[in-house]
């Protein structure tokens, strides 16, 4: 069984990146979350071909009617990424395909949401309509801790785990706004109203409580 897998991406289709080992004769079709595929894309396109190492599941998925069964890789580029996949895919109505295309945010994203029940923001995934949002939220609620910081950065690609903190709305977006004309650059507020808004838990605090608790977690 493949465990790990490290090669250039040569190219990206979909879902699926083929990934070329360097001195290795074959090269391996990858299936990858949505949010994966569609940076490694952009980084392929202006960079060239990454280096990159991915932690992978191996998958046998039945073709149609039929008793034969096709082989699938399923790669992420941490081991906590995985386990979120994992997680998701013990949702009812969450199967693995269904699952990588839902996955077009990072793991912290989609934790974030399912931590502040946010119904909503989970139904702008794709695949997910509100009632297999809900289902989510009853599921894995209480169970996402372990990846409200999950992000790991792909190279050439500049993007970290703090740029995967959910859009600020409502009170966060007038936290962030304020700490702006404080002085704060607006990646810094978004940043920082994040990380308060979690320690918050799932409370509702207002925008001036974000952002004395913003300036405390400095």
């Amino acid at each position: 069984m493949i465990r790990r897998l490290t090669g250039r991406c040569e190219s990206v289709e979909g879902l699926e990146a083929l990934i070329q080992p360097e001195g290795h004769p074959l090269a391996y079709g990858v299936l990858l979350p949505n949010h994966l595929a569609q940076q490694l894309l952009g980084v392929v396109a202006v960079e060239g071909p990454p280096m990159l190492t991915l932690h992978t599941i191996e998958q046998y998925e039945p073709q149609g009617q039929s008793t034969s069964l096709t082989p699938r890789l399923i790669g992420f580029t941490s081991p906590t990424e995985q386990k979120f996949f994992e997680l998701l895919t013990k949702v009812r109505g969450l199967g693995h395909r269904k699952a990588l295309k839902a996955m077009a945010r990072p793991p912290a994203w989609i934790a974030a949401a399912i931590q502040r029940r946010d119904v909503k923001a989970l139904t702008e995934l794709p695949e997910i309509g509100k009632r297999l949002a809900e289902t989510i939220v009853t599921d894995l609620h209480g169970k996402v801790e372990l990846f409200l910081d999950a992000g790991e950065p792909i190279p050439g690609a500049g993007r970290g785990a703090e740029a995967f903190a959910p859009e600020p709305s409502g009170p966060a977006e007038a936290a962030v706004a304020a700490m702006v004309a404080l002085g704060e650059t607006r990646a810094d507020a978004e940043r920082l109203v994040a990380r308060a808004a979690r320690a918050a838990g799932q409370g509702e605090p207002d925008a001036d409580a974000l952002v004395a608790a913003a300036y405390a977690l400095r």
